[in-house]
């Protein structure tokens, strides 16, 4: 798994979703959190990464031109992902928000962890997957 990560799609076209937003990244899991950070600033964003709550809420507290966007996963130890998103929604009102799990939304929907129509991505997922998911919860 040491292959260069390209911002190029499946077919070999370079993926077209790209932004210059700045993402805070909130994932538990070091290896999947880096490749995330990978996947992202390939296309352009400017990606700030943690590993919990405190993490995230320190990082948009230092980042004075503002975050665009929360990626989180949603069950991580301690803080869950729609607490965090609550806290820094209510700290952030313009922050866009994005789920993430290795549930299906389905799951994490009927478990109640995250309301209905909530923007979600299934683990594992493509760079091309993430860009157009990031994109579009940009441009909503």
């Amino acid at each position: 798994s040491d292959l260069p990560v390209s911002a190029a799609g499946e077919d070999g076209r370079p993926v077209t979703e790209r932004g210059s937003e700045t993402v805070v990244v909130v994932e538990d899991d070091e290896s999947v959190r880096e490749l995330v950070r990978i996947m992202l600033g390939a296309c352009g964003y400017e990606v700030l990464s943690a590993p919990d709550a405190d993490g995230a809420l320190r990082l948009c507290e230092e980042h004075p031109a503002g975050v665009d966007l929360l990626l989180t996963d949603v069950v991580m130890p301690d803080v869950g992902g729609r607490e965090l998103a609550e806290r820094l929604t209510a700290l952030f009102p313009h922050l866009r928000v994005l789920f993430m799990s290795g549930y299906s939304d389905e799951a994490v929907v009927r478990h109640g962890i995250i309301r209905p129509g909530t923007s979600f991505i299934e683990k594992p997922f493509t760079q091309v997957a993430l860009a157009r998911k990031v994109r579009e919860v940009l441009d909503a």
